[in-house]
């Protein structure tokens, strides 16, 4: 089936959501938190490098990071540097804005009778702030880091969040900013959907990750989940 917009795409029984840079725009936040905690460590990188890795498991990306220096660690050792990342981050992720559509989205989904969820790679500490930020009618079901063994790109978190909603994977619908998030979705059957208004990404690196549909807003989602069936 040749998609060419999300009225093509089969009806979710779910939504299943990214956070950062999804919902909540703070991926360049989270890219000051590594800048600043391989600084610490003293490991060299860079903006440009962390781009493509922002969206993975932060131990993943810890040992992907010190790999490229010819420094390999270990799980313990990459447990360690997420754990103090997330720390940093949280210092900074203070005043958190949503991106736009969100809430819109949300009150359409429950309009619906749509179930949602949120599966992010973060660390639980790290979630509620930007969750709070949503201001949003009542805290969806959300999955994080602390309920799998391994975290994005694996597609165990968006399956844990299906199992978590009753839903089959294959009627849900995923959305995120990263690549990641589209190669976790295909490898759970769920349907990818791209949004880049909080992305550092482009929109062609989603599609080559799998993305079925990519917009700028939310709000082009809650149009589409909006119209009737068969419009």
């Amino acid at each position: 089936m040749t998609v060419i917009s999300i009225r093509d795409l089969p009806e979710p029984d779910a939504v299943i959501f990214d956070l950062d840079g999804t919902l909540v725009d703070s991926v360049e936040t989270r890219i000051r938190a590594w800048l600043q905690t391989f600084g610490e460590i003293g490991i060299a990188t860079s903006r440009d490098e962390l781009v493509p890795l922002i969206g993975l498991d932060g131990k993943r990306l810890a040992r992907e990071v010190t790999a490229l220096r010819g420094q390999p660690i270990d799980d313990e050792r990459s447990e360690v540097i997420d754990k103090r990342c997330g720390e940093i981050y949280e210092g900074l992720n203070s005043d958190p804005r949503p991106l736009p559509g969100v809430r819109r989205l949300f009150d359409t989904i429950d309009a619906r009778g749509l179930r949602a969820a949120i599966a992010t790679s973060s660390r639980k500490e790290q979630v509620k702030t930007s969750v709070d930020a949503l201001g949003l009618a009542r805290e969806p079901t959300i999955v994080d880091a602390s309920h799998v063994e391994h975290a994005k790109p694996e597609p165990d978190l968006l399956l844990r969040a299906a199992e978590e909603l009753g839903v089959d994977s294959s009627r849900a619908w995923y959305i995120g900013d990263s690549t990641w998030d589209m190669v976790a979705s295909v490898a759970a059957a769920m349907i990818p959907l791209a949004v880049t208004a909080g992305s550092v990404v482009t929109r062609e690196a989603l599609e080559g990750a799998g993305a079925a549909i990519v917009v700028q807003t939310l709000d082009e989602i809650a149009d589409a989940l909006m119209l009737p069936a068969g419009a």
